[in-house]
């Protein structure tokens, strides 16, 4: 028998739930399938949300030939044969043959190459599905003739609207006497994966014969055990967690902070990764505010490297919630930052001879280091003297925040320089 998502796959538009953005009335795909003409174009979503089913409906609707592939077992001969067996079947009053490819980001740089004169030409309509940003993935010669459309998680409503019509519409289970009692754990385990719902409720349905079936959170979680998180260490969800994480802190919501440090380490992120991103925020962040973080974030590193987990969640929380819940600066980070520049700008400017080291007698009669004035000989252990190359005298680059620390600094600085 047929898995229970592929028994419910939709062959209409009408039957499709979910991505309305595109697909009701009025919408850009909805308007192209319409219209009878279609253009190459990326659907770009996370998994179980409907980018093959979509794909399949645009071909079925306009009644043109459909081909099929998948970066995991062709390559550049398999690409090329398609494509010949495309031009075979085109007819000149025909939209072109529409050739759908399955996980695109797999696809390696030949193989995408191999695509792009049959795209542009016509003698294909591309379809390309993943869950990979196509901006990192595809080349930019294909991706420059192809739009890309966003495919969103499902939410709660499609969800519910997806396991109703799986209970009332298919074969197999309409012929029972099920009901859900409790939503909670279902909707939780999918992750707003389609599939992953109807997996789920045909793993559940089959492991209880029992008629009548009353699905509850408890049953849920019996027959799943554990909660399969969505977090792909390799993918983009990790790094828009991980921007999520950073920018909680940097936005001083420690709640926020703990929040998404906790679907990282559920995840089974590295921790070692996590602390050197908290050395990183600490640096970036919080930088001369409170340089304490810095010490605090280089502490947690270490002790997370020693202990390991789990224990090693309690030092980086502690890490965290001191990051997000400091005084924020990043004068530092743009110092550095506007100097660099400088630099390219400028290039190697000399350095005055009354810095430069002097190890040799040929160097000192040369001049070098002399005048230099020590600043310890001098009350408050501080100068008047130049320090920056002659073409830069004046130039500024620590342009201090406003925070009682850098408050202090910049005052001893102003003290110093009489500025």
């Amino acid at each position: 028998m047929l898995p229970l998502a592929e028994r419910l796959r939709p062959r209409t538009l009408e039957d499709y739930i979910g991505q309305q953005h595109l697909v009701a009335e009025g919408a850009v795909l909805q308007r192209m399938i319409t219209s009878g003409r279609i253009s190459s174009f990326i659907l770009w979503g996370p998994p179980g949300v409907g980018k093959t089913t979509l794909a399949k409906i645009v071909a079925s609707t306009l009644e043109t030939p459909f081909f099929t592939l998948s970066a995991v077992n062709c390559g550049v001969k398999e690409v090329r044969e398609v494509i010949e067996r495309a031009k075979s079947s085109q007819f000149f009053s025909q939209q072109s043959p529409i050739l759908f490819i399955d996980e695109i980001h797999r696809f390696s740089k030949a193989q995408q190459d191999s695509l792009l004169a049959a795209v542009e030409t016509g003698t294909i309509t591309l379809i390309g599905a993943t869950t990979e940003n196509p901006s990192f993935e595809v080349i930019r010669p294909l991706l420059s003739r192809c739009q890309v459309y966003v495919l969103e998680s499902l939410g709660k409503e499609d969800l519910l609207q997806l396991l109703h019509h799986a209970l009332e519409r298919d074969l197999v289970l309409s012929e029972r006497n099920i009901t859900v009692k409790e939503y909670e754990a279902l909707l939780r385990f999918s992750g707003g994966d389609a599939r992953k719902l109807l997996n789920i409720l045909d793993l559940v349905t089959t492991a209880n014969p029992d008629d009548p079936l009353v699905l509850t959170d408890d049953l849920i979680y019996t027959c799943l055990q554990q909660n399969p998180l969505a977090y792909d260490k390799n993918g983009e969800q990790h790094y828009d967690i991980i921007s999520a994480f950073i920018k909680s802190i940097r936005g001083s919501d420690p709640d926020a902070a703990i929040y998404w440090l906790a679907r990282m380490l559920e995840g089974g992120e590295d921790p070692k990764f996590i602390a050197r991103r908290l050395l990183i925020s600490a640096s970036e962040d919080i930088g001369l505010a409170n340089p304490n973080a810095l010490l605090m974030a280089n502490t947690a590193f270490e002790v997370v490297h020693k202990i390991g987990m789990p224990e090693g969640r309690i030092p980086l929380a502690e890490a965290t919630i001191y990051l997000a819940t400091s005084p924020k600066s990043n004068s530092a980070y743009k110092a550095i930052n506007t100097a660099l520049e400088l630099v390219k700008q400028t290039g190697n400017l000399p350095v005055p001879l009354h810095l430069r080291n002097a190890p040799t007698k040929l160097m000192a009669e040369l001049g070098y280091s002399g005048g230099y004035l020590y600043p310890h000989d001098y009350p408050g252990n501080f100068t008047l003297q130049q320090y920056m190359p002659n073409e830069l005298v004046g130039e500024n680059f620590w342009q201090p925040c406003q925070n009682p620390t850098e408050n202090r600094l910049a005052d001893y600085m102003k003290n110093c320089w009489k500025k």
